[in-house]
């Protein structure tokens, strides 16, 4: 079978992709954001933000590659529903996708969930 990339395909999943959305930032806790950084953090957390786009990044995020006639049956609400928000999704940076065939796979690109891991993560001897 050919694969057929779509337009927003900028990795593999076992690629680090660049440009990435978020390469930057010390955990909260350890410093103060620059302007820059919550410029560029917000619109990933602004992604996060609603629950159907948080639940979708979790099912996505909890195996390799996902395909959206999977994400679509797992909620009520109807399938160009689910394509805005995955859109949101990419568009953000937080998901690559690749059409095969009438599907399309989705996969969390790693370096973006790694960086908000950074970023939640609580530095040593902070303040609680």
């Amino acid at each position: 079978m050919s694969k057929q990339p779509v337009s927003v395909l900028t990795s593999r999943p076992d690629e680090r992709p660049s440009g990435a959305p978020l390469a930057c930032c010390a955990p909260l806790a350890a410093r103060a954001l620059s302007t820059e950084e919550a410029v560029t953090v917000a619109p990933l957390f602004k992604a996060l933000g609603d629950p159907v786009r948080l639940r979708l990044m979790s099912m996505i995020a909890s195996s390799a590659e996902a395909c959206v006639c999977d994400l679509t049956d797992a909620f009520d609400v109807s399938g160009p529903t689910i394509s805005h928000h995955l859109k949101v999704l990419r568009e953000a940076g937080l998901v690559d996708c690749e059409r095969r065939g009438t599907w399309v796979y989705y996969w969390v690109r790693p370096q973006a969930l790694e960086s908000l891991g950074t970023l939640l993560g609580a530095a040593g001897g902070a303040a609680g």
